[in-house]
């Protein structure tokens, strides 16, 4: 049987037009499934919470306690047992940077796991794979909002509150759940076949939170470093290896502001710019993986 591409009379680019549409069908095909499926989302989510603190005496209280006693933790650290820290209002400074970190370690954490601790499910019932790791950026999306509504009265109870550079925190979070999503779509196919992915995850967690700003402001990294015999801006360099360093910096600034100022700020939209390609990139990326191994999901779990 011979197809359209092997006709030789068409030109090349109507088999790439041919190839293009095929895969846009299928883009369509599944974004359609996943509609359909929306109230199974829904459930996932409330089940990802209700495990989340099942057994727990204070339930999604935690969502907002902990964020707040690691900021105690930071304070008490950095103003009392390490003097002559020159960060004005330090506890805002700290809880800009801690909750949307949080947000961003537990997703990644839940999602590395999503599809194996679902093996049972995925045995018993057909639906679209992509909804467990989604259901895990959702679910820890109510942990954020509610501490970050904390963190709004506390805004105000240090009086500094929201101004109107406050308007950036929606694209911020939209492109921080693109870049989460990109990569617990990854991390979550890997899991599959690899199941020491978590244990490396933890190490790496632990090194990323370091190199990105969330208690420390960029403006200690300096304006120059050597190593290894190589001279560079640390923190240009850090913005365009680490999106979670851009992200949190904007969050930072725009709610609380920068070393040089006595409040929130406007934040560089080229720096925005730059992180919202690199987050659809992952994206894609990880979508693309998702999908091209989730057929092996059954066999392998």
């Amino acid at each position: 049987m011979t197809s359209k591409f092997d006709t030789p009379s068409d030109p090349p680019y109507q088999a790439m037009e041919l190839f293009d549409t095929a895969d846009w069908e299928n883009w369509r095909s599944r974004l359609a499934e996943a509609v359909r499926y929306r109230f199974l989302l829904k459930n996932l989510v409330t089940r990802e919470i209700k495990v989340r603190y099942k057994n727990s005496i204070l339930g999604m209280f935690w969502s907002l306690l902990n964020p707040l006693l690691m900021m105690v933790v930071y304070t008490l650290l950095f103003t009392k047992l390490i003097p002559n820290n020159a960060i004005r209002i330090f506890p805002i400074f700290i809880l800009v940077g801690l909750i949307p970190w949080q947000f961003f370690s537990n997703t990644l954490i839940g999602g590395t796991v999503c599809v194996t601790d679902n093996a049972a499910l995925l045995r018993k019932v057909y639906f679209p794979r992509i909804m467990l790791p989604t259901s895990v950026l959702l679910s820890n999306l109510v942990n954020f909002v509610l501490a970050f509504l904390v963190m709004v009265a506390l805004l105000y109870v240090y009086g500094i509150g929201l101004t109107i550079y406050a308007l950036w925190v929606p694209a911020l979070l939209l492109i921080q759940m693109i870049f989460m999503q990109g990569i617990i779509m990854v991390l979550g196919t890997v899991q599959v076949f690899y199941r020491d992915v978590i244990q490396i995850l933890n190490v790496g967690l632990l090194a990323w939170f370091f190199l990105t700003p969330v208690f420390y402001p960029f403006e200690s990294l300096g304006t120059s470093t050597t190593i290894l015999g190589v001279t560079f801006n640390p923190a240009v360099v850090m913005r365009w290896l680490n999106p979670m360093a851009s992200i949190i910096d904007g969050y930072r600034t725009v709610l609380w502001g920068t070393m040089g100022s006595n409040g929130p700020v406007n934040m560089d939209p080229s720096y925005l710019l730059r992180t919202s390609v690199t987050a659809v990139i992952i994206f894609i990326f990880g979508y693309y993986i998702f999908n091209r191994f989730e057929y092996l999901f059954g066999e392998k779990i």
